[in-house]
């Protein structure tokens, strides 16, 4: 190739051989294209991305495969340096030995693409020697979202299957694949289910607000049990939905242990997956026996993979998706918390009083919230009845009843009782160490929107670690 038209018409796409790395180790990645060389250049995601370094290669076209096997695409070595910062890292890759002719990026919105673009972690060296937070990747569920090879964990199975099985062994998983979903009306920039629509906002301001982390995916939790055990505070954001029993285990032990919780999202460990005994796979059941392919089975029961039908979430996160619900498609109408135990110290510094009403000029609830059952006491104030397993002690801070009209446009699951409504519930508790819990995806949208929601989040975190 001569000219630069059609060089740049060349794709290059890959995935890598497993989503993180220890800085000082190799990385290998795994990448296919028809151009004879390549280029991939490697940013790490903070207050803005930041060109850490580039590799190039020989390039070689290699097929894709379906969505439950690994790519086997051909690998190339990348040794990361050892002075590296634990971080999440997007490899921009393109055709050629130059860069890739994109402008500096201003944020992980403009590195987000469904093609040429991969993501992976570079964990700590030395886990806690410089950080107190350990920031949690949501691995599983962006693949249980990712389309490479034609599927995801949603749709109908084929005659024969009985789960569904994806790998993560091909292209996607945070950036760089096709996503299941639908647009958000709120932040049209980037598709919901990746890295740069949540976690992204919330880790730019976490470290720009001074805050240091160690980063790790759930897989990682999933596969070395005292990991989280060398931090004060496990942190979660946005959508962390696909939860295996090892994470949960572990993260269980961890709370019991003093170690603290903070999830800034919701429709938390909703799904339960198995990772296979290599680490390259998960897989998750959701249709209950007779059930018709392709019907919506967060409305019955007797799905496989539904935490809350064997062990209930609100044990560890204190909330379920299925005491709120979802809004997933188009504009929602403004929904915020209705603000209870003011004096509490999350609320420092807000100007917040009682009965005030957080966030609702930006649609803070949704597209997906989580509650904790409730009833009001004599004072009006929503107090957790621990009917659906909110430890005791679970103090709700904030309430947003949902919308329950007609073409309201909120999608609900199935639970143990309809009495009372649907709400989403800010809340915390204490049991060993304490856990948090904003109840709403759209938490890290408002940072960079709503000075409270900094007050609060930056409050919490402080008072955890």
């Amino acid at each position: 190739m001569t000219d630069e038209a059609p060089l740049q018409r060349v794709v290059v796409d890959g995935y890598p051989g497993r989503a993180s790395v220890r800085a000082g180790e190799v990385l290998r990645l795994h990448l296919s294209t028809r151009a004879e060389r390549f280029r991939a250049d490697f940013y790490r995601c903070g207050p803005r991305p930041r060109l850490m370094g580039h590799m190039e290669g020989r390039g070689t076209y290699a097929e894709p495969g379906g969505h439950d096997e690994d790519w086997n695409w051909p690998g190339h070595d990348v040794p990361i340096p050892a002075h590296w910062p634990s971080g999440v890292y997007v490899a921009v890759l393109g055709p050629g030995a130059e860069p890739p002719a994109i402008p500096s990026p201003a944020d992980a919105a403009a590195l987000d693409a469904r093609h040429s673009r991969l993501l992976f972690v570079v964990t700590a060296r030395e886990p806690g020697r410089t950080a107190r937070i350990l920031y949690k990747v949501p691995l599983f569920t962006y693949h249980a979202y990712n389309r490479s090879g034609g599927a995801s964990l949603y749709g109908a199975l084929a005659r024969t299957e009985d789960r569904r099985t994806v790998s993560l062994g091909r292209p996607g998983g945070g950036t760089g694949g096709p996503v299941k979903g639908r647009p958000d009306a709120h932040d049209p920039r980037t598709p919901r289910q990746t890295f740069a629509h949540w976690d992204a906002p919330f880790i730019a301001w976490l470290e720009a607000s001074g805050f240091t982390a160690d980063y790790c995916t759930d897989l990682d939790l999933d596969e070395a049990p005292e990991l989280a055990h060398h931090y004060r505070l496990l942190l979660s954001a946005g959508h962390d939905e696909y939860w295996s029993e090892r994470v949960r285990r572990h993260v269980t032990a961890f709370r019991d242990q003093g170690g603290n919780i903070a999830i800034f999202g919701a429709n938390t460990c909703w799904w339960r997956v198995t990772p296979n005994a290599a680490g390259t796979a998960i897989s998750c059941s959701k249709y209950p026996p007779g059930v018709p392919q392709g019907a919506d089975t967060d409305r019955m029961r007797g799905a496989p993979d539904h935490w809350w039908e064997t062990e209930p979430e609100n044990r560890l996160i204190g909330v379920s998706y299925r005491n709120g619900g979802g809004h997933w498609d188009g504009p929602r109408e403004p929904l915020g918390f209705t603000v209870q135990h003011a004096g509490h110290p999350a609320f420092a510094g807000t100007g917040l009083r009682e009965g005030d009403v957080l966030g609702a000029e930006y649609h803070l609830v949704g597209y997906e919230c989580d509650g904790a059952a409730y009833r009001r006491d004599q004072h009006g104030r929503a107090v957790a009845t621990g009917n659906d397993g909110t430890p005791d002690g679970y103090t709700i801070l904030g309430v947003a009843d949902l919308p329950t009209a007609p073409g309201s446009g909120w999608h609900t699951a199935a639970r143990e009782s309809d009495d009372p409504g649907r709400a989403a519930t800010l809340g915390l508790y204490t049991r060993g160490g304490t856990v948090f819990n904003a109840a709403t995806t759209d938490w890290p949208r408002l940072l960079p929107l709503d000075p409270r929601i900094q007050t609060i989040t930056r409050n919490v975190i402080t008072l955890l670690t």
